[in-house]
């Protein structure tokens, strides 16, 4: 069975995305651990553990990600870079509290230091945080290349996993935005199955854990991330059809990223066209 989902709001407290989740009859669902612009929140409680896991309980199958805080940069440097390795513990030890198995990250920017030297600061501090905190594995999430920004090309991830001692804990989140703007073209069936194959052969689809699917407001190889809902932006109704049909991407959770209105309604909307496209 296809898993799609969404990433949903803790407002109110965590347990309350599964309650969403139940409503919106999904299979996986993706929440942030604490306000992502944020470096610092109080440590969850028993209460909010135990609300979290009863929540759970009520719908069993459903898969469930972690994404880490926009503030977090493993590629940066100084005081940034302290303050990033501290909350990347921090949340991988929230994920761990959660029983969630994955945290989402995005690799970082490298600040205009270079490609080279980001790849070795993020593979460095992965492997610190990965003996820090034993339980959680992460997901390299591609980029759309914007500014300095380090995953925009199957290779950098590729470099990074290489580097990495526990690599068996490590995976990769694919968006289909970011990969877009980054100038793989996945709204074609022949370039859309070129990319799989290169992603395959470059990095390996058994590392694919999970599928961010967005839209792109923009062209592909723009390098400008911008989430459209499904079939208004570039990649179109018919690059989504070829991703959710894929036979390769079949075992694979989904995880919508559009935009938001109206509490549910936006993602009520994206649901119903990706459910739509299902054959």
């Amino acid at each position: 069975m296809r898993k799609i989902g969404v990433h949903l709001s803790i407002s109110g407290g965590l347990y309350r995305a599964l309650d969403k989740a139940r409503d919106l009859k999904i299979q996986a669902v993706q929440i942030f651990l604490k306000n992502s612009n944020r470096w610092h929140a109080k440590p969850y409680s028993d209460e909010d553990i135990r609300k979290f896991a009863e929540a759970r309980s009520r719908k069993p199958d459903i898969s469930v990600f972690a994404h880490s805080g926009y503030l977090i940069n493993l590629a940066g440097a100084g005081e940034i870079h302290k303050k990033s390795m501290r909350a990347m513990i921090d949340e991988m030890r929230r994920t761990a509290q959660l029983d969630i198995e994955y945290l989402v990250i995005h690799p970082g920017s490298h600040g205009g230091r270079g490609v080279d030297d980001g790849i070795g600061r993020v593979a460095e501090s992965l492997n610190r945080v990965l003996e820090e905190e034993p339980h959680t594995g992460i997901l390299l999430e591609t980029t759309a290349g914007q500014g300095a920004s380090i995953g925009c090309r199957f290779e950098e991830l590729r470099r990074i996993i290489d580097a990495i001692v526990h690599a068996n804990r490590l995976g990769v989140c694919l968006d289909t935005c970011h990969i877009f703007a980054a100038g793989y073209d996945i709204s074609d069936k022949n370039t859309f199955d070129a990319v799989v194959s290169d992603f395959n052969t470059i990095i390996g689809l058994e590392r694919l854990k999970l599928i961010h699917i967005n839209d792109s407001k923009r062209e592909c190889g723009s390098r400008v991330d911008r989430h459209e809902h499904i079939g208004k932006g570039r990649i179109g109704i018919g690059g989504f059809r070829l991703i959710v049909n894929d036979a390769r991407l079949k075992p694979i959770p989904m995880i919508l990223e559009t935009p938001k209105f109206n509490d549910d309604e936006a993602d009520r909307m994206n649901l119903k066209k990706i459910s739509g496209l299902l054959k």
